[in-house]
């Protein structure tokens, strides 16, 4: 039975096996299942340690009588604080009645001394053990163990999965065993999944012993069942996500070498953490662009299902979370369903560049039509959060956001979409031998080749999908009242926001063009220096928006500057950066016109 499960196995995935029998050694195995019992040890007993006994106090949690005594202090403690007060009222009173002072002085010492005796007899006298609610602390028990270990799994599930699948894809690299395992048969969807489901094998094994325990602590803790199966379907969602943005990490920053693994799992860590103090002790709503990020992580979800999640905080954001005005906080079908949604969706684009990229090292890792839809979609689901009632106050703030998340996301396509030197050589040298050329026009065929063509220049798919990503900006801006900025103005500081973005963009592709090895650093460190540089400059020699709004207009971050500078310095400076645009892509087509002659061409000319 089990050779036929094992040729099952590899039938199925034959990595996935290959990973099974790598790491399912019996001591292993035996590590990570007395591990795991250990700690379910350590939680349930840590716990036990607070459980009534015959010295329970009698104001304690637990003790049915401790209302009544707290009640009766509370009482005691008013009477008091009430008497202070007239006798601090008597002593202003002029000419002073030292008879009422007296006489309210004798009953503040006389209800002292009742709160003392109360206090005393408190101290030494504890709950009677029939007083003693154990099953309501019983339940608290089971519901701390089941919370605690709702907390380790992500952590463990997270943080080491992702540091093992970083950890095996940096020593295949090392051994040289990845590009054989490319050469394989295999698809890479396959081979990726047999890493995925693989390599963490052993965290997995850690996680499922423990899930008995979970699940009947949550029972025992009157949690209901559809709320524990929900938690473990967020908790499979963001595992998937987080783990294929793990191999994805893993396959592109080998530069790293062995610290890829520490850097990649300390950055869940540091994400987890951060989104954790969030969810546990902010309120902050996810009309924000940048809250939204927090869907990402699995706290905010852990939160609405388990209300009492640390008992520190009482109720969850999620409940107002709202879709284009649609309630998807309602309920925890709704809810689930987004965040599975949500996980569902950027897993996918995960694996489409994993996809591309695992046979073919030298393709871009989205293609063009690829990159629009991905624009077109984190359009649609950042407006869907942002779009909802948000005070006039908020409205510019929010706007920066929306401008500051589609700034990081043209980068990360300019450094996608952009082909190197090779691709834009074959595509200058040989394109005109496209059967499909020969069908249209040359202008035509070269107007299709930058919008489609992925060995093309970039210029173009980076064009349109500033104009995809600014179309919502631009309504956005329409709808709104911009207060002292001013429509227009806004308009216009959007209209510098694409530009620069498309001066960026040209500066990469000239980079990627030259002949060093070292070309992508080359545009790494170009670009950064000419997004940092000018702002860092003028912060050093404290030169501020409102008094050099023309200087600030030229930066990468000409928005705030906009309400300070007239119209006129607007649209100088934008005429100025026109002007760049046009002599370095006048400069971007003469390269690639040198780089698509042919050698002998090129020996002739002397080049």
């Amino acid at each position: 039975m089990m050779v036929n499960l094992v040729d099952k196995i590899g039938d199925w995935n034959p990595q996935f096996l290959r990973e099974l029998k790598g790491r399912l050694k019996v001591l292993h195995v035996a590590i990570a299942v007395v591990t795991s019992l250990l700690l379910q040890l350590v939680v349930f007993l840590y716990q036990l340690r607070e459980l009534p006994g015959e010295k329970y106090p009698l104001t304690a949690s637990y003790c049915r009588l401790s209302k009544g005594y707290q009640n009766q202090q509370n009482d005691l403690y008013r009477q008091q604080d009430f008497l202070y007060q007239q006798l601090s009222n008597a002593k202003k009173i002029k000419p002073l009645d030292s008879q009422l002072v007296s006489s309210l002085d004798s009953q503040v010492k006389q209800l002292g001394t009742q709160i003392k005796d109360l206090q005393k007899y408190l101290n030494n006298t504890f709950c009677p053990d029939n007083e003693i609610n154990i099953q309501l602390w019983w339940r608290d028990h089971y519901e701390y163990i089941f919370l605690s270990f709702s907390v380790i799994f992500v952590f463990t599930l997270l943080v080491a999965g992702t540091y093992l699948l970083i950890n095996d894809l940096a020593k295949e690299e090392n051994r040289g065993t990845l590009n054989f395992i490319r050469l394989s048969p295999q698809s890479a969807s396959s081979i990726l999944t047999g890493k995925l489901l693989g390599a963490p094998i052993l965290v997995y094994l850690f996680t499922l012993v423990a899930i008995p325990l979970h699940i009947w602590a949550g029972r025992s803790a009157k949690i209901a069942l559809s709320y524990i199966l929900s938690y473990y379907l967020v908790l499979a969602g963001s595992c998937i996500f987080f783990y294929s943005a793990a191999l994805l990490f893993g396959l592109f920053t080998r530069f790293f070498s062995g610290f890829q693994p520490w850097l990649g799992s300390g950055s869940v860590l540091l994400f987890l953490l951060i989104t954790m103090a969030m969810a546990s002790t902010s309120g902050m709503s996810f009309d924000s662009p940048m809250a939204s990020l927090r869907l990402f992580s699995p706290w905010d979800i852990t939160n609405y299902l388990f209300p009492n999640w640390f008992n520190i905080y009482r109720g969850s954001p999620l409940k107002e979370l709202k879709f284009f005005y649609l309630p998807v906080g309602k309920n925890v079908v709704s809810v689930v369903g987004w965040h599975l949604f949500n996980y569902g969706l950027s897993s996918y684009w995960v694996w489409e560049v994993l996809k591309r990229r695992f046979h073919n090292q030298n393709s871009t890792l989205l293609s063009k039509g690829q990159s629009y839809a991905l624009v077109a979609c984190s359009q649609v689901i950042i407006m869907g959060f942002t779009i909802q009632d948000i005070e006039a106050q908020y409205v510019r703030t929010t706007i920066i956001d929306l401008i500051l998340i589609n700034f990081l996301l043209v980068l990360g396509l300019i450094a996608v979409l952009s082909p190197h030197r090779q691709s834009i050589q074959d595509w200058a040298r040989y394109r005109h031998q496209n059967p499909a050329h020969r069908q249209s026009s040359p202008v035509q065929s070269l107007w299709q080749d930058l919008i489609w063509h992925e060995k093309s220049p970039a210029l173009m798919a980076i064009a349109i999908n500033l104009v995809i990503a600014s179309t919502p900006l631009f309504f956005w801006i329409l709808l709104n009242k911009m207060g002292d900025v001013g429509q227009f103005k806004a308009f216009l500081g959007l209209v510098l926001f694409i530009s620069m973005m498309m001066i960026y963009a040209t500066i990469a592709q000239l980079m990627l063009l030259m002949k060093t090895p070292k070309r992508s650093l080359w545009a790494i460190g170009t670009v950064g220096a000419v997004i940092l540089l000018p702002p860092g400059i003028l912060q050093f020699l404290d030169m501020k928006p409102a008094e050099n709004a023309a200087l600030w207009l030229l930066s990468a971050f000409p928005w705030t500057s906009v309400e300070y500078a007239t119209t006129t310095t607007i649209f100088m400076a934008f005429i100025v950066e026109v002007t760049a645009i046009v002599l370095l892509n006048f400069r971007l087509a003469k390269q690639v016109k040198l780089a698509g002659e042919s050698s002998t061409k090129a020996l002739l000319s002397g080049r």
